[in-house]
């Protein structure tokens, strides 16, 4: 029986953090789908079919390896998904207490809709103050953002 994992995200843009802990759930669990998902709350900077080329392209450059799918899901609840593909486990990369203190009624409500329990992976202290909106920002005010993000995020963002 393969242990399956859903890594979710905007992931606009894909960070180095988002590649930490795909990277770090891609050892410890069998088969890992990473889905881009839309949050109705932001305004995305990159369409969903942008955010994953760019996912699977800078997985594949990064050399991450394992059983990694790659995925959007915008229509219902994230835990439909997990249940769709087997998973019982979400991942979540959490960088502060603000971030657990968002994410835990998340993952109490998911386990009791569809018994998928989450797992709050720590960053690796050099990405911890990284989030993606923290790279639009700085991207779009002229900053240097190529020690935060994948190279080919940070060639879309300079040609821009």
């Amino acid at each position: 029986m393969n242990r399956i994992a859903v890594v979710p995200g905007s992931f606009d843009p894909v960070t180095l953090g988002h590649l930490d802990v795909i990277e770090r759930a891609a050892r410890l669990w069998d088969e890992v789908h990473v889905v881009v998902v839309h949050n109705p709350d932001k305004s995305a900077l990159l369409p969903i079919a942008q955010r994953v080329a760019l996912l699977e392209k800078s997985i594949e450059e990064a050399g991450i390896v394992g059983s990694i799918v790659v995925a959007s899901w915008s229509m219902g609840l994230l835990v439909d998904y997990c249940t769709d593909v087997g998973a019982n486990v979400l991942v979540k990369g959490i960088r502060s207490q603000v971030d657990v203190a968002y994410e835990t009624p998340m993952a109490i409500v998911n386990r009791h809709l569809a018994d998928v329990e989450t797992v709050f992976l720590l960053p690796n202290p050099a990405n911890a103050h990284v989030s993606s909106s923290l790279v639009r920002q700085v991207s779009a005010l002229g900053g240097d953002v190529s020690p935060y993000v994948p190279p080919a995020v940070f060639e879309l963002l300079s040609s821009r």
